[in-house]
């Protein structure tokens, strides 16, 4: 029995699939994607992403695109959605309003800035909102 079979090293050729693997920061993020917060109406978008080379920006146009074409957010088309706030993070605390943190920090106002810069991990629970309406309430 040949045990230095078992022992050996991943060939050259799986290597450059583990480097490619090791840069990507694959994340799944819930995007809550609020039309009223009076009436708490909301629905959420599931998302994978790559935190490392997705803006805070390039987000907000996967969710207004998702939002555009799919018939289930057609009563949310009528709302200018240009905020997107941290509701929660994975193993953290949750708030008491189940709609948004109405804490003062949590916005992500740099749309230039990649999501893993704006402290976007792995589970992380967003809302995407008008933000006058934010103010209003």
């Amino acid at each position: 029995m040949d045990t230095q079979a078992s022992n050996s090293e991943p060939s050259l050729e799986a290597q450059p699939e583990i480097e490619t693997a090791k840069n990507l920061q694959i994340c799944t993020l819930t995007v809550r994607i609020i039309k009223n917060f009076e009436f708490r109406v909301s629905k959420n978008i599931i998302l994978q992403v790559d935190a490392a080379r997705t803006t805070v920006g390039e987000l907000k146009d996967i969710c207004r695109t998702h939002i555009a074409s799919d018939t289930k957010f057609k009563i949310f088309r009528t709302i200018d959605f240009n905020t997107l706030k941290i509701y929660t993070q994975a193993f953290g605390n949750k708030t008491q309003n189940l709609i948004i943190n109405m804490g003062e920090d949590g916005f992500l106002l740099d749309d230039k800035a990649t999501l893993e810069f704006a402290g976007i991990r792995n589970e992380t629970e967003l809302s995407f909102f008008n933000k006058d309406a934010y103010e209003a309430y």
